[in-house]
């Protein structure tokens, strides 16, 4: 089994359940871990039997652009257009970690984690 990740993708976005972390935004750290099994060699030294993490970098800055309510739904998103993009894959999995969410505390990040298994 292949495993290929990108982690600790930082961006700043406006998503937020509330209108003013829809103004403000904040930043946001995305991990994004696929795998499958190898099928040809990688004696051609080519992406042809792998995941190309630029092609995971472009889709996670795409769909952190769009603003959206709750990050579950930006995590849906990242997740159906890699296994569009990467139809070979078996396992992946998008975390999505929001830097200090307005709480009336210090919080240091608000986490959620969507996985598929084919």
């Amino acid at each position: 089994m292949i495993k290929v990740a990108l982690e600790g993708v930082e961006v700043f976005a406006y998503h937020g359940f509330y209108p003013e972390e829809q103004k403000i935004g904040t930043r946001f750290l995305i991990d994004v871990q696929v795998s499958f099994q190898q099928k040809g060699s990688f004696a051609d030294d080519t992406l042809n039997h792998t995941v190309n993490y630029e092609e995971l970098y472009t889709i996670i800055k795409e769909e952190m652009t769009i603003t959206r309510k709750v990050i579950e739904t930006a995590a849906e998103a990242i997740l159906e257009r890699v296994k569009t993009a990467f139809t070979f894959i078996e396992t992946a999995e998008v975390t999505i970690k929001k830097q200090n969410p307005p709480f009336n505390s210090p919080i240091k990040q608000s986490i959620i984690s969507l996985s598929y298994q084919k």
